[in-house]
């Protein structure tokens, strides 16, 4: 398949074209390949670890969420010549898609997270610039923060830290994975029992004590795998592609 023919429509599929998003994400086609897709690889990050993954398994595209450039534009040497020289050796092209893939209603990390969680009744909220990147619904029942941080440990295949400032019942639950303890305040505003995310800085103990909300941290690689893995297999199916997933966790 041609690499341009996929691009064109993970491009449209994810509505790249002004999807708001941080400066560096550049989001899209971050490095071109010169050969036609048979197969693809997906990981969280562009890492040298898992880019030459990627090149080792014989893919022809690569599909991640943090791309090449967090760090800014800068010159081609140390980590970003080690990440650039595997993939233009080989001639393997690399996508990327941030916020847009946090965001999909279909395929994106937070809406697959609360499928996991079993969220019903679910609205979109948690907005940059404009656009909603995260997920709230109701649990099927009530449940206890122990509960549902059994769910949340099981459906991201590790251990969950629990800040317990929310009630003793917990039924409407927001998800915004990766970094989104700076939705703490609205999930709270909105009324919500629980805010399941990846990640926070030290005062997301205080402000989730002081706001009345349960935070579940389940760690930032740990609830942004799902997204990925989800692209590679729609892609892969839609176009007749064998397709793979990179697992190279951080712990954070």
């Amino acid at each position: 398949m041609k690499l341009e023919s996929i691009v064109e429509y993970l491009d449209d599929y994810l509505a790249i074209e002004g999807h708001p998003d941080y400066g560096p994400a550049y989001n899209g086609l971050q490095v071109a390949g010169d050969r036609d897709v048979a197969s693809i690889a997906a990981a969280v990050d562009a890492s040298v670890a898992s880019i030459e993954a990627a090149v080792a398994s014989g893919a022809d595209l690569m599909v991640v969420h943090h791309g090449l450039f967090w760090g800014g534009s800068a010159p081609v040497t140390g980590p970003l010549y080690r990440r650039l020289r595997p993939l233009l050796q080989r001639g393997v092209a690399l996508y990327s898609a941030h916020l847009p893939l946090d965001a999909h209603a279909e395929i994106g990390n937070c809406a697959l997270l609360a499928d996991a969680l079993g969220l019903t009744e679910r609205a979109s909220f948690a907005a940059y610039q404009g656009v909603a990147v995260g997920w709230w619904g109701t649990l099927p029942g009530a449940t206890s923060v122990e509960d549902l941080s059994g769910t949340v440990s099981e459906a991201v295949g590790g251990s969950v830290q629990v800040i317990p400032g929310g009630p003793k019942e917990v039924r409407r639950v927001g998800v915004v994975t990766g970094g989104g303890a700076s939705f703490l305040r609205e999930a709270a505003e909105m009324g919500l029992d629980a805010l399941v995310t990846g990640e926070g800085p030290h005062h997301t103990y205080i402000d989730a004590m002081e706001a009345g909300i349960h935070v579940l941290l389940g760690g930032h690689y740990a609830t942004e795998t799902f997204g990925v893995k989800a692209l590679a297999a729609h892609v892969a199916d839609r176009f007749g592609l064998e397709w793979s997933f990179i697992d190279q966790p951080t712990g954070l």
